[in-house]
């Protein structure tokens, strides 16, 4: 395999070219794009222009579409948006050494399987999963590429690997704890998405602080039944990657997810904000799979429908938010039982 830098980072778009940027003003970095022609305008600029303005890249970094270059990785970071993570996967997998750590920071459910990113990882390359880390949590790239403190979450089944990833990628104002609950932690990283879109328009249409606080903590509770059902500890939505990344994509006009929310409510069509986004917002690719998943583990996601139906239905964010708020309350701690029962058979 032909050498290459210690560490690579595969896509580049803001979030991992942000990551690209933390890893080499330590130690050599390899940034993989996904052409020839992104390699040489972003080595060109020496900066991605369009997603990190202001923030140059570290002489230690080298970016290359050639997926040669990651044989000599002993971590490889998969930072691909979830629609093109199994192409792109496939296309680097013999490249990358059979030794290498492999970590995927793509938050998202592959819409015709509903796996999560990790195991797409996994089954696209045909990489033992017990390689494969996840690192999730309140991670706004512009935010961390300019130097601003953050915290996330490295989650493995293999305390080794999530040990060797956080003492890799920790930074003194880049705080990573780690969590064995990989399924939670994914499952946080796409929902919150989700979610994030209904915060967006309920900002946009006038609900107040107290509206938005209440979406989102009912958001957070239908990730959280979602997570048991598919075998998730519900502490984890109270953590990092859970609760924390929910604060800030919901909050944050730098989420892309809750921009798209605030157009949804200015009256605009999903196909026609799709295109004027600087990104992609995932929520918009995970919301079908987040209720396909629901439907097949018996889980009800009223939010997440109501999203779904704003996006690909043509009802009005409005008239969804307000449908929200008409449905009957419950019980808060309804869910309590289920979730004591799963902290006590972790």
């Amino acid at each position: 395999m032909t050498a290459g830098p210690p560490v690579a980072v595969v896509g580049s778009g803001a979030w991992g070219t942000t990551l690209a940027i933390l890893l080499a003003r330590r130690e050599p970095t390899l940034l993989i794009a996904r052409s020839d022609e992104a390699a040489a305008r972003l080595s060109a600029d020496r900066a991605n222009i369009r997603r990190l303005p202001g923030v140059p890249f570290p002489p230690w970094l080298t970016v290359s579409a050639d997926a040669a270059l990651l044989g000599a990785a002993e971590l490889v970071v998969f930072a691909v948006p979830s629609g093109h993570l199994r192409a792109e996967v496939m296309r680097v997998a013999p490249s990358v050494s059979p030794t290498a750590d492999l970590v995927s920071v793509v938050k998202g459910l592959e819409s015709e399987t509903l796996l999560r990113m990790s195991q797409v990882v996994a089954d696209a390359g045909a990489f033992d999963p017990s390689r494969i880390a996840a690192l999730s949590g309140p991670n706004l790239a512009l935010e961390i590429a300019r130097g601003l403190p953050a915290s996330a979450v490295v989650a493995a089944e293999d305390p080794a690997l999530a040990a060797r990833v956080q003492a890799r990628l920790r930074r003194r104002r880049f705080r990573l704890y780690v969590n064995e609950d990989i399924v939670g932690v994914e499952l946080c990283g796409a929902l919150k998405n989700v979610i994030a879109i209904a915060a967006g328009a309920a900002e946009e249409l006038g609900f107040g602080d107290n509206g938005k606080a209440g979406l989102m903590t009912r958001g957070l509770a239908e990730m959280t039944r979602l997570g048991i059902a598919a075998g998730a500890n519900p502490l984890t939505f109270a953590g990092l990657a859970g609760i924390g990344d929910v604060i800030a994509t919901c909050g944050s006009p730098l989420s892309r997810n809750h921009r798209l929310g605030v157009e949804l409510a200015r009256g605009r069509r999903w196909t026609e904000i799709e295109a004027s986004l600087p990104g992609v917002a995932e929520g918009a690719y995970t919301v079908d799979a987040a209720i396909a998943l629901a439907d097949r583990l018996g889980v009800e996601m009223p939010i997440a429908r109501e999203v779904h139906r704003a996006l690909f239905e043509g009802k009005s964010a409005k008239r969804c938010l307000v449908d929200l708020l008409a449905r009957e309350s419950t019980d808060e701690l309804a869910d309590y039982r289920t979730w004591m029962a799963t902290l006590e058979r972790s």
